[in-house]
């Protein structure tokens, strides 16, 4: 084995790539092997530490039998307290579970199971992750599942920040901590905005040019009064309570189907904005139970509805690049 070799097998190397954050998130079970587990006094033990010396210098001075006796009783059980810390930690195995999808501004939810193959309980194991922190006890011979919320900020795919694992059992003289990130992402759409849903409008392409209009078959809501409107159509009894000249809208099969498309935005949005309105749009379509069609630049998804519908065209929002189109 060569020098490099050695010196990046070492500790210390590996101690320093995960300082630097100079890593990449690791694939499958993570296993918290001796050389992945730090330990050094807190300021407690440090505290504590000073306080034996000065009763060990005070015993010495004073030939203090019993001094000496509790000094290394004390010392003893410091000892023995920084074995029990790292076994807390050592050996445990994490892996990455389910993630679902979040909009921009949510908090995204990754899943890590944590596995404790001994038969005794690891006690008060903190997992920090940002300004995120949770305790958790793992009970032996048990797979625990352990959630670390992440702010997503932006749209896109977000990986899992490194993970901090740390604990001070049991007296809380010393730290022991070991760092994860484990390869797993979860998809954030973008934001939506508080736009309305866009009324329905013919498209001579989709077959349906003939028969799209606002439909006269259900009767759903008053509207204002258009020029354009039939008299028939006008509510009058309404207009005679309010003095305000309405139109009853009825829903058809025009209404029940939506073209969303980047095209007919206002040129005064960016393309965020423009991501954000189309996001809130099909959130609408949804809800309403209607089929629509998406089309932005470098994608288009015909008349559907559904699960599968919803997502693809989330998705092709959030994943939406500029600069390949």
């Amino acid at each position: 084995m060569n020098l490099d070799s050695a010196l990046k097998s070492s500790q210390v190397y590996t101690f320093w790539k995960w300082v630097s954050r100079r890593h990449e998130p690791e694939k499958g079970r993570i296993v918290l092997t001796q050389r992945r587990v730090y330990v050094l006094p807190t300021r407690h033990g440090i505290s504590f530490g000073l306080a034996l010396v000065l009763m060990l210098v005070g015993s010495i001075n004073y030939s203090l039998s019993l001094g000496y006796i509790l000094t290394f009783l004390l010392a003893g059980m410091a000892i023995i307290s920084i074995l029990h810390t790292f076994r807390n930690l050592a050996h445990l195995m994490v892996s990455a579970g389910k993630t679902d999808a979040v909009f921009a501004g949510e908090l995204a939810q990754f899943d890590l199971h944590v596995e404790n193959q001994r038969e005794d309980s690891r006690h008060a194991i903190h997992f920090r992750c940002g300004d995120q922190a949770l305790m958790v006890n793992l009970s032996g011979r048990r797979i625990t599942t352990v959630p670390i919320p992440v702010r997503a900020a932006r749209r896109g795919w977000l990986q899992l920040p490194r993970v901090t694992l740390e604990t001070f059992y049991p007296l809380g003289m010393f730290r022991a901590w070991s760092y994860v990130q484990p390869e797993v992402r979860a998809l954030v759409y973008p934001k939506p905005d508080d736009s309305p849903l866009p009324q329905p409008r013919p498209r001579a392409d989709s077959g349906d040019a003939v028969n799209v209009g606002s439909g006269t078959d259900d009767f759903s809501g008053l509207r204002g009064y258009q020029q354009s409107d039939s008299p028939r159509h006008i509510a009058w009894k309404a207009v005679a309570g309010r003095q305000v000249m309405l139109t009853k809208s009825f829903m058809g099969r025009a209404s029940q189907e939506l073209f969303l498309d980047w095209r007919d935005l206002p040129d005064t949005l960016d393309i965020e904005a423009r991501l954000s309105r189309l996001t809130r749009w099909v959130l609408l379509a949804r809800q309403a139970g209607l089929n629509y069609a998406l089309s932005i630049p470098g994608a288009r998804f015909d008349l559907g509805g559904g699960d599968k519908h919803f997502a693809r065209c989330l998705e092709a929002l959030a994943l939406y690049e500029p600069g390949k189109h």
